[in-house]
C-alpha cells in the first residue's frame, strides 16, 4: 500500500493529540487538509480510523492497530535522516574494525581513543579475529578495516596495507626454564627446545616470520602444539608445553608464569592496518588520518 509521508505524519499527530485542532497547530497547518490527508489515508485502509464525536476523537480497533505498527516509522526516518547527514561529513554512526588481541595494547587503545575524541559521533565496533580471518571479512566487505598484524607475504587483491607500529619479539619460557633468569639470548640456544607456536592457518605472515627466524639461526624449530590465539600459546608455555617465539606486547599477559626474554639482534615485527583499496567512507579516512599523525618510522 502506498501511504505518504504527510498522511503518516498527519494520522500520527491525531493519534496523539486525539484532537483534529491540536493536531494541525503541531504541524503547522489548516485542520481542512488535515482532515482530507486522514480520509485518503482510510480510504486507502478501507477502514475508519477515527471516531469523530462533537467534543472528543478516538481511535477505532483498527486505529489502534495502526498507531501500535506505525508510531516508530517516523522516529526511524528521522533517525536514517541523521545517519545520512553525518555520513556526508564523515560521520557514519558505525565503523567496524578487527583486530588480533595479542597486539591490542596501549598503542592501539590511545589511537582508538584520540580517534574517538576527534569524532565522537562514530561508533566504533570491535571484532577479535585472527589476521587470516580479518582480511577475508574486509575484501568481503563485511568488516571496514582491520588491525592485522603483520604484513601478508601474500597480498589480498582490493586491500591496501598501512604500516602503523614495530614491535620486538622475545622467547617465552615457562617460569622454571633455565633461561628464565637470563636478560638476553641467542636465538641459536633455542636449537633442541619443544615450540608452542601460533598456528599457520590463523597468522600465515607471522608463522613464516618465525620459522625464517629460527632458519636464519640454523635450525628448524620443532613445534608441538598450536594455537589460533597468541594468549593461548602464552598460557602453553606457562604451562611447561615448550618455548614460544612472540611479540613483546604479551609480557603483560604472560607475567611471571611464563617471562619474555629478550633475544639478540632484537628483531622486530611490523604491525599493519588493512582496509579498501577504494576506501569511500570518510569515517575510515579519519582513521587513517588517525594512524598517519600517530608517525611511523
Amino acid at each position: 500500500m502506498d501511504y505518504s509521508l504527510r498522511e503518516l505524519a498527519c494520522f500520527t499527530a491525531v493519534a496523539e493529540e486525539l484532537s483534529f485542532t491540536r493536531a494541525a497547530r503541531r504541524l503547522h497547518m489548516a485542520q481542512p487538509p488535515l482532515s482530507r490527508h486522514i480520509r485518503v489515508l482510510e480510504e486507502k485502509i478501507g477502514a475508519r480510523l477515527f471516531e469523530r464525536g462533537p467534543r472528543a476523537v478516538a481511535l477505532t480497533p483498527a486505529g489502534r492497530a495502526f498507531h501500535e505498527e506505525s508510531r516508530g516509522l517516523l522516529a526511524q526516518l528521522d533517525r536514517a535522516g541523521e545517519c545520512a547527514r553525518r555520513a556526508a561529513h564523515g560521520e557514519e554512526t558505525r565503523l567496524r574494525l578487527g583486530f588480533v588481541s595479542a597486539v591490542m595494547g596501549s598503542e592501539i587503545a590511545g589511537i582508538l581513543r584520540r580517534f574517538r575524541e576527534a569524532h565522537p559521533a562514530v561508533q566504533l565496533l570491535l571484532h577479535d579475529l585472527s589476521p587470516a580471518e580479518q582480511m577475508r571479512l574486509v575484501a568481503e566487505g563485511r568488516l571496514d578495516a582491520g588491525f592485522v598484524g603483520l604484513l601478508p607475504a601474500e597480498r589480498v587483491a582490493g586491500l591496501r596495507f598501512v604500516p602503523w607500529s614495530r614491535e620486538r619479539l622475545m622467547v617465552f619460557v615457562p617460569s622454571g626454564h633455565p633461561m628464565a633468569r637470563r636478560t638476553r639470548v641467542d636465538l641459536a640456544a633455542l636449537r633442541g627446545e619443544r615450540f608452542v607456536a601460533v598456528s599457520h592457518e590463523a597468522a600465515p605472515a607471522f608463522s613464516a616470520r618465525v620459522h625464517d627466524l629460527c632458519r636464519k639461526a640454523g635450525f628448524r624449530p620443532r613445534i608441538v602444539l598450536e594455537s589460533p590465539r597468541a594468549q593461548a600459546v602464552a598460557v602453553m608455555v606457562a604451562a611447561g608445553s615448550g618455548v614460544a617465539i612472540l611479540p613483546e606486547s604479551l609480557r603483560a599477559f604472560a607475567g611471571p608464569s611464563a617471562p619474555g626474554v629478550a633475544l639478540r639482534g632484537s628483531p622486530e615485527i611490523t604491525h599493519v592496518f588493512t582496509c579498501p583499496t577504494r576506501t569511500t567512507s570518510p569515517a575510515l579516512q579519519n582513521l587513517l588520518a588517525t594512524l598517519a599523525n600517530k608517525g611511523f618510522q
